[in-house]
């Protein structure tokens, strides 16, 4: 798959948790650091959320460091946003990609939305 495929978001109310997935093509994963990205409601521009590299390294946005945690399987080609203590400023759709060059990437696929409510 050359787009990444993101599952798991939903209506939540604020203080509960989601487990984000998102899967693509194994030969690209594999090899790059991936990481999440969220475009927020009424926003023109994803911003980058959390990332992981091939050995595990991981970076977070203030916003989200102590409540989300990015993971990755590369025997199932997925990466992983566990999401506690959501918050309604945490709505929006999420992506995931490769970091490198994210800002001016054209596949996307169709994220999957995540709706907290307070």
């Amino acid at each position: 798959q050359k787009q990444p495929v993101a599952s798991g978001g939903g209506f939540v109310q604020a203080g509960e948790s989601l487990r984000l997935s998102c899967s693509m093509s194994g030969a690209i994963l594999s090899i790059n650091t991936m990481g999440w990205y969220r475009l927020a409601p009424g926003k023109q521009q994803r911003d980058f959320l959390a990332s992981i590299t091939t050995d595990a390294k991981v970076n977070y946005v203030d916003s989200v460091k102590g409540r989300f945690t990015i993971s990755r399987d590369d025997a199932k080609n997925t990466i992983y946003l566990q999401m506690n203590s959501l918050k309604p400023e945490d709505s929006g759709v999420y992506y995931c990609n490769p970091t490198v060059g994210w800002a001016e990437r054209d596949y996307w696929g169709q994220g999957t939305q995540v709706t907290v409510s307070p």
